[in-house]
């Protein structure tokens, strides 16, 4: 009993390790791939900002794969005979949504929507990591490389 029981904490903070977000849509980190490029700089000024999610990963195959695992091996406590089977197969299936639901959860990161004016009279879109510093009316400095868009405030 001590082995399943720790098999299974291991399992959980596995799963729940896997699903913890990063900064990758902030304006303040850079990916590998993006760093030491040139990059274009403009100016603009903040008109309209909107909260949204951003879902860091499409599905959380770690949190479904371990929510099955200890699905499973919670219903395999569960009865004997046809009905433990039975038990083990719908803990698997429950824990697996379930695992799925907390890992696509924990994949979130609150976004904003800015929309800018760029001094050019361009308005464009980019959403990107929450910030406080992002008002209407502030003024920002953006740095953009193939298509990605960086939005920082300028001081």
């Amino acid at each position: 009993m001590l082995k399943r029981t720790t098999l299974i904490a291991l399992l959980a903070a596995t799963t729940v390790t896997g699903c913890a977000n990063s900064n990758v849509f902030s304006g303040d980190v850079y990916t590998r791939d993006r760093a030491k490029q040139v990059q274009t700089v403009s100016f603009g000024t903040i008109t309209s900002t909107r909260p949204v999610t951003i879902q860091a990963q499409d599905e959380s195959v770690l949190g479904t794969i371990g929510g099955g695992v200890v699905g499973g091996l919670l219903g395999s406590t569960i009865g004997g005979g046809s009905g433990r089977n039975l038990a083990t197969a719908g803990g698997a299936i429950g824990g697996a949504a379930a695992g799925n639901a907390i890992g696509n959860r924990l994949n979130q990161v609150d976004g904003v929507e800015l929309e800018i004016k760029r001094d050019t009279g361009e308005i464009i879109v980019v959403v990107q990591k929450a910030s406080p510093t992002f008002t209407t009316g502030a003024r920002v400095r953006m740095t953009q490389s193939n298509g990605r868009v960086n939005v920082a405030v300028v001081n």
